[in-house]
């Protein structure tokens, strides 16, 4: 058995790391508290367009945006991955890659070729150690995400898609849905669907399935929907960088909750034992003593 003093030891040292879980779970919620104001804000703008753009897609018109052009047969694919710079946020980012794994082991069981776009320096890392196929990146977003950083590791995808080099595009993110719930999301962002998702992750449908109609273009479709469909990327990515950072402040504050009340366990059980063996080491002094007086 370990002696009083060693034990006292590591009671010293998981106190240590208490004392660091536990700013580290208030820093994250502070934290939290404003990542979730900033997707709140910013979801219904990226779900309103969305539900706009899925009109565009059945509207008659002659001009067809690239985006809008569905490719049959998928023969190679564009995956944007965004994951945390930062670790110490549960099963997070392992959720995610997890599902992003699973998913590409079927493309390439079907053949179909895969191109990434890393957001995040775990997102990077992982695709690293497994060979994929990285075409563009970013790292160190810090808390709050930055479109202008964004636009231009996406812009590689993108342009991948118009020029016809992928025939789709998917986004792997953390989708967070309360401080205690956040799920690993795929969402197709290329070639735009007839329908969208709402906050809890229901499909809805467009209203306009049964009948065909069309906007007014102002000065034409053509330059209308250049502009439109760029606004769009640039929405939907900002929005799926706010969600995961989200979730990585909730996450990291349910991680660090956990790891100090483990922390508060574990010193209650070495205090116990402590005293257990304080008072063992005191009864055998105290019977030494008396056995010797009775020699005596």
């Amino acid at each position: 058995m370990a002696s009083t003093r060693e034990i006292r030891t590591k009671i010293k040292s998981i106190q240590s790391t208490q004392k660091i879980t536990k700013a580290m779970q208030m820093v994250a919620a502070a934290k939290m508290r404003k990542a979730q104001e900033r997707t709140k804000a910013s979801r219904p703008y990226a779900v309103r367009m969305a539900g706009i753009l899925s009109h565009m897609a059945r509207a008659s018109v002659e001009y067809r945006h690239p985006f809008l052009i569905k490719r049959d047969p998928v023969r190679r694919v564009g995956v944007i991955v965004v994951a945390t710079d930062k670790g110490l946020c549960g099963g997070l980012n392992t959720n995610v890659l997890r599902l992003l794994v699973n998913q590409m082991k079927e493309w390439q069981t079907s053949g179909i070729e895969v191109e990434c776009c890393a957001i995040g320096t775990r997102a990077l890392g992982f695709l690293q150690r497994m060979g994929a196929n990285v075409v563009s990146h970013v790292v160190g977003l810090g808390d709050t995400p930055h479109l202008e950083r964004l636009i231009g590791p996406v812009k590689v995808m993108l342009d991948a898609y118009v020029e016809a080099r992928i025939d789709q595009l998917d986004v792997f993110y953390s989708r967070f849905i309360n401080t205690m719930k956040q799920d690993p999301w795929q969402a197709q962002m290329l070639p735009l669907r007839d329908f969208y998702y709402d906050v809890a992750g229901e499909k809805i449908e467009s209203k306009v399935s049964d009948m065909l109609w069309d906007y007014i273009y102002e000065p034409d479709a053509r330059d209308v929907l250049d502009t439109v469909f760029v606004r769009y990327a640039e929405a939907m990515v900002y929005q799926f960088v706010a969600e995961n950072m989200a979730s990585e402040q909730s996450a990291r504050m349910v991680a660090m909750k956990a790891a100090s009340d483990n922390a508060r366990n574990i010193i209650d059980e070495l205090t116990l034992i402590a005293n257990k063996t304080r008072q063992a080491a005191i009864t055998r002094e105290i019977s030494e003593i008396v056995g010797g007086a009775a020699a005596v």
